[in-house]
């Protein structure tokens, strides 16, 4: 167990329920994981147990202990890692593309996290290693990564406040708008549950995306995406579902539109070159978790993206 926290409860979460007042006092827990530490009896109020759904008056001490998590059993692995930045909180990787962030079925070896504990060892932040999010296997570019576990705090609350900038180049499909925004409910597609879909009636989340266009071709265009919010495959579904998936995304609609170009069209072959969903996570900036600076890094266009574009510069 690690060392216990204590928060009074502020005035102005008088009347809110404990699980969400304790998300508010500590903000890298979500409601879920709070409801389950408040369930097994982790954090209490005034000394006692309390349900989740119970009111607070203001003024009551909140004892908090977060358990160590179990041992992962994952496996450390001499794997090489372009690293952007590193100080003693904190490393910026250039994820490569094909590579997996984390060990699940089908992939237990060779991911970041298995690299990451051969870099850090065992001692790393909790069970997921300092991970603060996540990039797809086939995009490449900036992935953050705690080395302590008042940086990964820091980080998560950074994310959940969304004080973090997340810029991508992708290469779409068709004439994209020179810029734009969309703001759309998401989440699973109804009837095939291993993709996202924006394409919903109602949903409980939201995802918004903007962007602009900085390059564009005949048939494809070179757009800076930023995330305001950080969903699952959002870059990807957002973009194919207003009618321009992106390059070699066989997820989403890519390969169907090139299968349809003749085998010397630029497009195609750009989308050839590439290989993989055509998404590098080109910048990130956040605040730096102990000083509050503002950190800004930026990934260099990969040597497979770069030949994509140099075919449609070319075409």
């Amino acid at each position: 167990m690690r060392e216990p926290r204590r928060f009074t409860v502020p005035a102005d979460l008088a009347g809110e329920r404990v699980d969400v007042a304790l998300t508010r006092l500590a903000p890298e827990l979500s409601r879920a994981r709070a409801q389950r530490l408040l369930e097994d009896g982790h954090a209490l109020v005034g000394g006692r147990a309390a349900k989740p759904a119970a009111r607070l008056r203001g003024g009551e001490e909140i004892r908090l202990e977060v358990p160590a998590p179990a041992p992962s059993g994952l496996v450390a692995q001499d794997l090489p890692l372009a690293v952007l930045l590193e100080d003693d909180d904190l490393l910026v990787l250039d994820k490569a593309a094909g590579m997996v962030v984390h060990p699940a079925r089908g992939t237990p070896h060779s991911t970041v996290v298995n690299a990451l504990l051969h870099r850090l060892g065992p001692g790393g932040p909790g069970e997921r290693l300092g991970l603060v999010h996540r990039l797809d296997k086939g995009t490449s570019g900036c992935l953050v990564v705690a080395k302590t576990e008042a940086a990964l705090a820091a980080l998560q609350g950074a994310f959940k406040r969304r004080d973090v900038e997340k810029i991508y180049l992708a290469l779409c499909h068709g004439r994209l708008a020179p810029e734009g925004r969309l703001d759309t409910p998401y989440g699973r597609h109804p009837t095939d549950r291993t993709r996202w879909t924006s394409k919903l009636r109602e949903s409980s989340r939201r995802a918004v995306t903007t962007w602009r266009v900085r390059e564009a071709f005949p048939g494809a265009a070179l757009a800076e995406v930023a995330l305001h919010t950080g969903r699952t495959h959002q870059i990807r579904v957002h973009l194919a579902d207003a009618g321009h998936p992106l390059l070699a995304d066989a997820t989403y609609g890519g390969t169907r539109r090139e299968a349809r170009l003749g085998p010397e069209n630029p497009v195609r072959r750009a989308a050839e070159a590439v290989g993989r969903q055509a998404l590098h996570a080109a910048r990130l900036a956040f605040p730096h978790p102990r000083t509050g600076a503002r950190v800004e890094v930026e990934a260099p266009v990969p040597p497979d993206f770069a030949a994509a574009l140099a075919i449609l510069r070319a075409g």
